[in-house]
């Protein structure tokens, strides 16, 4: 199982003050402010920050809680994160940026300063909490409510000086208006809390993502801007970090993915029935299966010579092609995905082209409906045996270790160890019905990735379950697997 690791110590605080203002009494109101606080005050939760959500904060209101969050920061420690995030009004004078209270009257440019909260405020509270890292994000470049106010046309927001270890976002570039959204949130927004939980993006890529977003959005009207003097690694959600099985599993899977051979893909199954690749690796081998029906029924068949019986038309019979109607009974049961579908074919073609599959089929359809293992409750007699070459004369071996000679069976067998037998040649198809020249004269090792410790773990089920020794056929026969079980019961020494 995968497991985040943070980037720093796990008592790092996130802090994060968010305010959502649309009910303005006195200027025009704005429709999604507040469903865009409370959208982005969830998404911070979900990566870790402690979130204090104001809405339809007065002058009074929203000058208590900056100052509140900016003693939390102060207590938190060097190492926190701070966060403040605005949607609502916003507008500049003389180069400097107010935050707009709901309650805000204003008949003077010379009173803004007086009636609108200073964006600076936020600025000076962090840098006073001397913290580490800091982000403004300021969704808030709406219409200038003030146009026709003499010396405040100016629309958006300007940009702001901050202090070192601050990101600075606005919604829209410096000077240019932001639109409030046709639904029920900012595009702005929208897109940014959408994009909060991906594992291990810096924040710089994120926003970069997030303008990208709002630019399409927009038809190229709204360009999200974004300035930063951060000087440590950021990212809102921890990356993933793999552990060394799970990263030797998923190039295992991808040298197979990108093999597209069948046979590599049901190995991969057979060998790793549970991990996290297992639905893309069944979903590529219906694919592949398909496409190798598809490609045997378009093949031209051969015409063989007309007998006289056969040219006399009173005697004439349609010939039933035993090929064509096992096609066309795996391809009924890769259809339907029933286990009824795959029994019938199994009953039919115990030890078909396709069998193999079929068991493969079965058998996961049965687990995840009644938990049983359709391998060792198959009837033995419809399972494929082994060809009397491969029986032993005196049974199984007693002591088997892994490099000495296993010296049972045939000559070939008995003299030679595990480890050598495993970097050898398969003596019997690893799947029923497999063509020789898919498998003939072709290492083990060229489908298996066998080494002492995984093919221990697969031992240990010969072990546990008789059946699928006897059930079931090996690359290196019957023999082998019996003396695979004892090297397990051995603790595969």
């Amino acid at each position: 199982m995968t497991t985040l690791v943070p980037l720093r110590a796990n008592a790092e605080a996130r802090l994060a003050l968010v305010i959502g203002n649309g009910a303005y009494s006195n200027v025009t109101a704005l429709d999604n402010p507040v469903n865009d606080a409370v959208l982005m005050a969830d998404s911070l939760r979900q990566v870790g920050f402690d979130v204090t959500l104001i809405t339809e904060a007065t002058q009074d209101k929203l000058i208590r809680a900056i100052s509140d969050f900016g003693r939390r920061l102060r207590e938190a420690g060097d190492d926190a994160t701070g966060l403040f995030y605005y949607a609502g009004h916003g507008v500049q004078s003389f180069g400097s940026n107010y935050l707009l209270p709901v309650d805000i009257e204003l008949r003077d440019a010379a009173d803004l300063s007086l009636v609108g909260v200073p964006a600076n405020a936020v600025l000076r509270q962090m840098f006073s909490a001397r913290n580490q890292t800091n982000i403004v994000i300021l969704d808030a470049c709406r219409n200038n409510p003030f146009s026709a106010i003499p010396d405040l046309t100016d629309n958006g927001l300007a940009e702001m000086k901050a202090p070192t270890g601050t990101y600075l976002a606005y919604s829209t570039a410096p000077g240019e208006i932001a639109v409030d959204g046709g639904g029920s949130n900012s595009p702005f927004t929208e897109a940014l809390a959408r994009r909060l939980s991906t594992p291990g993006v810096p924040i710089e890529a994120l926003f970069k993502d997030v303008r990208v977003e709002v630019l399409e959005a927009t038809g190229g009207n709204q360009t999200p801007w974004d300035t930063s003097s951060l000087t440590v690694d950021f990212q809102f959600a921890p990356a993933v970090v793999l552990s060394a099985e799970e990263i030797q599993t998923r190039q295992l899977w991808e040298s197979v993915r990108l093999s597209r051979d069948p046979v590599q893909v049901l190995l991969f199954l057979r060998a790793s029935p549970s991990n996290p690749y297992t639905h893309e690796a069944r979903a590529l081998l219906q694919e592949l299966m398909a496409q190798e029906l598809q490609a045997e029924a378009s093949a031209p068949q051969a015409s063989l010579p007309q007998t006289s019986e056969q040219q006399a038309p009173a005697l004439k019979v349609e010939p039933v092609d035993p090929v064509q109607s096992e096609r066309d009974l795996i391809e009924q049961a890769r259809q339907s995905g029933t286990a009824e579908a795959y029994r019938k074919y199994l009953d039919t073609f115990p030890a078909g082209a396709f069998s193999e599959l079929a068991r493969l089929e079965l058998e996961t359809i049965l687990k995840s409906e009644t938990g049983t293992d359709p391998i060792a409750a198959a009837p033995a007699a419809s399972a494929p045996q082994a060809p009397a070459s491969d029986t032993p004369a005196s049974g199984p071996p007693q002591v088997v270790a892994f490099n000495a000679p296993l010296g049972v069976g045939d000559p070939e067998l008995a003299s030679r160890s595990i480890a050598e037998l495993i970097t050898g040649f398969p003596r019997f198809p690893p799947i029923e019905g497999l063509p020789e020249a898919v498998w003939k004269e072709k290492t083990c090792a060229s489908c298996h990735q066998w080494e002492q410790s995984n093919l221990c773990e697969q031992a240990q089920n010969y072990v546990a379950d008789k059946t699928r020794t006897v059930a079931k056929q090996h690359p290196l026969g019957g023999v082998f697997k019996e003396a695979l079980g004892v090297w397990a019961q051995n603790g595969c020494q």
